[in-house]
């Protein structure tokens, strides 16, 4: 995982296994860097969201949060008598999901995910707790969903978990992704603004309705 100024550090799950993000650079790297480009949506997903989270706090229109990362650090280095480097650490627990926070009385609950591929999104994606979590969640009360992007159209959807439930039961006989399509036939593609950049409330408005309508 990198951490800021291009340092990495091994992370590791409670089973011991090696934890490793997608896309993460089997060298280490250091980063140099840059200007966030925002006519060309040079943002992470994640960005993005934090982003946007920071305006509707900042708004009071909602307090929503990223979840910070349950870690025991177990091996620190000195390079400098001014800065620690963390090497190695492990997971306390698995993590469930991305963000959560309140708005307008609710609890939401929700991952951000992207995808390289062009017309569906793989369930390899998700973690068979994340699922558990969210199912939880919704138990409650609790508002669950995706957001999803598939990165060579730069399209972001609100994917609801009932749909990402109904395809997880099924994908021991059926298929191993949910399509593009019904993604966005059954969720919302969030159009980018300038402020919030992903105005996902919008959508979380109707995603509100359609749970009210299924009590």
């Amino acid at each position: 995982m990198e951490l800021s100024g291009g340092i990495f550090m091994v992370i590791h799950y409670p089973n011991g296994k090696t934890f490793r993000p997608q896309n993460m650079p089997t060298q280490k790297i250091k980063a140099s860097p840059s200007k966030v480009n925002y006519g060309n949506r040079g943002m992470t997903l994640e960005e993005e969201i934090n982003d946007s989270n920071q305006y509707y706090r900042a708004t009071q229109k909602a307090v929503i949060h990223k979840k910070p990362i349950p870690l025991q650090i177990v091996k620190v280095d000195y390079p400098k008598r001014s800065a620690a480097v963390i090497k190695e650490a492990y997971f306390k627990r698995p993590s469930t999901t991305d963000y959560n926070g309140v708005y307008r009385g609710y609890y939401l609950d929700f991952e951000a995910k992207e995808t390289r591929n062009l017309a569906s999104f793989p369930l390899s994606n998700f973690h068979p707790h994340q699922i558990e979590h969210m199912r939880a969640c919704q138990k409650q009360g609790g508002i669950c969903f995706t957001i999803v992007r598939f990165s060579k159209s730069q399209e972001v959807f609100l994917m609801p978990a009932d749909l990402l439930f109904t395809y997880w039961d099924q994908q021991t006989t059926g298929r191993k992704s949910i399509p593009k399509n019904e993604i966005a036939q059954v969720g919302w593609k969030i159009d980018y603004r300038i402020k919030p950049r992903l105005p996902y409330l919008d959508y979380v408005d109707q995603l509100i309705e359609v749970s009210k309508r299924h009590l």
